[in-house]
């Protein structure tokens, strides 16, 4: 296949007899304002939202869209139908903007929500799916350079339709498609099964911390021997069950020196590039670590919320539940944002083995009792207080807690590996994509000995 510049720098060279136009050229810009309310004298619709986009490729007729209201001119306008592409076109990050998806079915009732963009190809130029995988590319990248915002980014009308795109001719579109759904569907089958062992090794570190901190698996023995059950009594609280008979039950705030302590409300204006990490909900994984990414403020303006080796952090609002524990040789200096409650342990009890208790099912049982639902899930330091702790004699939550730090190290190890996999088949994946919609992989051959259905989003 013969190529020739394409005139831009980020693409390079395309076939010769592709050529490189404006979107507006080849496809029908909207961009959307239908919001999420019901309202009197409207049409019943079902609205497709940000987050249906975000986390889908395909937007299908039976998902669990959300019930709104829309005008019979929003409905005619915003209505979504086989092969238009949508973008989410607003984002908390400049890179993370554009992202899109596929209609794949033609469903009177359904509506683009606002925070998206229609686009429709004309049908006589470009296919939708082909559309898709073009911006699933570093196409993208001319999304991320014209989105505008501060803290919140989002493209105009103007800058989608002026995104520049290689354009083959609609039978080769054709054959690049075709050749695409057989490749990913091979490489998603693979991707989903390596995430599975994800899922396996993270329910496999839960149960275990669960079953140590709750006694069910006596980790206290010599050094060498294996795990095994205990003498058991009936705790009294019913998310407990049986506890080993020589531990008590004891209420959290009986084992903090401080406890119930509420963070700090930083404005984001306030937040810098160095300082004093600012600790925050969405800051905390599920494991209880911290994401390596994260935002800074001044010392002084948090020097009352200050963290010191052995504080325990847990989440009262969002994803609740969340903890995390603070250890100097780690971490650098922190401190805790609000929607998050401190805690102080005391001689009485070990920290670490505090930590692995927050992380234990009937930690989240408990909670399930006392979260209130308004917009968002929450639970107040007071009810966090009064949780019962189980509570083995010192000497064995120390063991317990060295055991449990030693077995999820080498569990959290096998996640990264296998987290790894997932990247390598996911770039793997996207230089596959990129390489055949551009131009730079010749699949018209491939694709001709290849069965299957030609609609999109087959």
């Amino acid at each position: 296949m013969r190529l020739r510049a394409s005139g831009i720098p980020w693409l390079g060279t395309v076939p010769e007899h592709w050529c490189v136009a404006r979107l507006r050229s080849h496809a029908d810009v909207r961009v959307s304002n239908v919001d999420k309310h019901s309202r009197v004298g409207e049409q019943n619709v079902r609205l497709c939202n940000y987050v249906d986009v975000y986390h889908n490729d395909f937007i299908r007729g039976d998902m669990p869209f959300m019930r709104a209201t829309a005008t019979a001119l929003e409905i005619k306008r915003f209505g979504l139908v086989r092969g238009d592409v949508l973008i989410t076109k607003d984002s908390e990050a400049w890179d993370d903007i554009g992202v899109p998806a596929l209609v794949s079915d033609t469903t009177p009732d359904l509506v683009s929500g606002y925070h998206l963009a229609i686009l429709r190809p004309r049908r006589d130029q470009m296919l939708g799916e082909y559309l898709l995988r073009l911006l699933q590319t570093g196409v993208a990248h001319q999304f991320h350079v014209a989105a505008k915002g501060v803290t919140r980014y989002g493209l105009s009308y103007s800058d989608i339709k002026s995104v520049r795109l290689p354009v083959p001719p609609l039978q080769e579109q054709e054959a690049i498609v075709r050749y695409l759904r057989h490749a990913t569907v091979e490489i998603d089958a693979k991707l989903a099964e390596v995430r599975r062992k994800i899922e396996l090794l993270r329910e496999y570190r839960a149960r275990l911390i669960s079953d140590v901190v709750t006694g069910k698996l006596d980790v206290c023995k010599a050094a060498g021997d294996s795990p095994r059950p205990c003498d058991m009594v009936r705790s009294g609280v019913p998310w407990l069950g049986e506890i080993p008979q020589h531990w008590t039950v004891v209420a959290l705030k009986r084992l903090c020196s401080r406890s119930a302590l509420y963070g700090a409300n930083v404005p984001t204006s306030r937040y810098e590039l160095s300082g004093v990490r600012l600790i925050r909900t969405t800051d905390i994984t599920s494991t209880g670590a911290l994401r390596e990414q994260g935002v800074h403020v001044a010392p002084a303006t948090v020097s009352e919320w200050l963290l010191a080796d052995g504080d325990i952090l847990v989440s009262r609002s969002g994803t609740v539940g969340r903890s995390f524990l603070y250890n100097s040789q780690i971490h650098p200096p922190a401190a805790y944002a609000g929607y998050l409650v401190r805690f102080v342990p005391g001689p009485q009890v070990e920290a670490t083995y505090l930590a692995y208790f927050t992380k234990t099912r009937a930690f989240r049982d408990y909670l399930r009792t006392q979260v209130v639902t308004s917009t968002i899930e929450n639970v107040n330091a007071q009810k966090y207080a009064r949780c019962p702790v189980l509570l083995p004699p010192l000497r064995e939550q120390r063991t317990i807690a060295e055991y449990l730090t030693n077995a999820t190290a080498e569990l959290d190890t096998a996640v990264a590996d296998v987290r790894r996999e997932v990247e390598l088949l996911k770039e793997y994946r996207a230089r596959l994509i990129a390489d055949v919609v551009t131009g730079r992989l010749d699949v018209r051959g491939a694709a001709d000995s290849l069965s299957g259905p030609n609609e999109e989003g087959a």
